[in-house]
């Protein structure tokens, strides 16, 4: 999916793109140890959790053209995915916004008696954020059970971490503000399972937040409006991938213990193209999302200045329809 939809960016069917090349492993290991009741705060590369719980291509595939179908309405630039109904609260651009938010959600869920954990995902550049230091001292000292998992690429954008911080990565911050954390092979599928699932439930147990640092490498470009090459070598990200890409440990283990072939392989790829372009071409077709939708979900009651609003919009729109066709 996300090798076709960056080749759609680059054709200009759609604005804006993000792969999670690299971090599969982060984003299914952890999503397989965690219920659909666990409410999900993400950033902008973990569409795999997402399509772990069941949104489906074509679910993608309309948020990305914003088509009518889209389940955000249009509002949200590309791959800002949000679902209602599989507890996968909508992605926000700006980086470290989402983990005070699911300390908050945590609470609730505590205060309610449920058995469930909040789950913050963000990169190791949301670590230099005012929001990170709040999110885990609020959660340590209300004792939120809540799960932070950073995915430690390399790159906060264009800056490697060794200009971020000086310390020992992410998790030795853990200990500072008085939570359990641990460091995960990141490129290991089974081992961020047994992470994450070990990690709710201590969270569970004891009221209290741990913090998860998963080790990866962002393979791809940070975003289509990115040039990664201008910051690090080629050689480098050739190197990396060779040695240490999730998708090459689990085809070999799985071959080893004879649990795939090589033409199961080629024949599931086969089938998820053709799979993605069918959803993607029905999601190009689908028409736009009306303009008035511009005004709805503001308010309960639409109020009278935004009434007017839509109004003297629909009357522009109708004066001159050569412009809005």
């Amino acid at each position: 999916m996300d090798g076709i939809l960056l080749n759609a960016q680059r054709q200009g069917r759609i604005s804006f793109y993000l792969t999670c090349r690299g971090e599969e492993a982060i984003l299914m290991g952890a999503a397989s140890a965690l219920e659909v009741g666990d409410p999900v705060f993400a950033q902008y590369r973990e569409q795999g959790v997402l399509m772990w719980r069941g949104f489906t291509l074509e679910q993608f595939t309309n948020q990305c053209f914003s088509n009518i179908l889209d389940l955000g309405k249009g509002r949200q630039m590309p791959i800002h995915y949000g679902s209602r109904a599989l507890n996968y609260h909508t992605v926000s651009s700006p980086l470290g916004t989402q983990l005070p938010h699911a300390v908050g959600a945590a609470y609730r869920l505590k205060l309610a008696g449920e058995h469930h954990v909040a789950v913050c995902f963000f990169g190791d550049g949301s670590t230099s954020t005012p929001d990170f230091h709040s999110a885990l001292n609020f959660a340590a000292t209300l004792n939120a059970p809540v799960i932070f998992l950073c995915r430690n690429n390399g790159y906060a954008i264009s800056t490697p971490t060794s200009d971020q911080f000086a310390g020992d990565g992410v998790i030795s911050r853990a200990p500072g503000y008085g939570m359990a954390g641990i460091r995960v092979d990141g490129n290991d599928i089974f081992a961020v399972h047994a992470a994450v699932r070990e990690a709710k439930q201590y969270a569970l147990s004891n009221n209290a937040p741990v913090l998860i640092e998963a080790m990866t490498y962002r393979q791809g470009h940070h975003s289509t409006s990115d040039d990664s090459s201008q910051y690090r070598s080629v050689d480098e990200v050739l190197v990396t991938t060779e040695n240490h890409d999730p998708l090459n440990r689990l085809e070999a283990f799985l071959k080893k213990y004879n649990l795939l072939s090589e033409e199961d392989v080629e024949d599931m790829q086969k089938q998820e193209r053709k799979d993605v372009v069918k959803a993607m071409e029905q999601a190009e077709r689908r028409p736009p999302v009306p303009m008035r939708e511009l005004f709805t979900d503001v308010y309960h009651e639409m109020p009278l200045h935004l009434q007017r609003q839509q109004a003297q919009l629909e009357a522009h729109v109708k004066k001159y329809p050569e412009k809005y066709a």
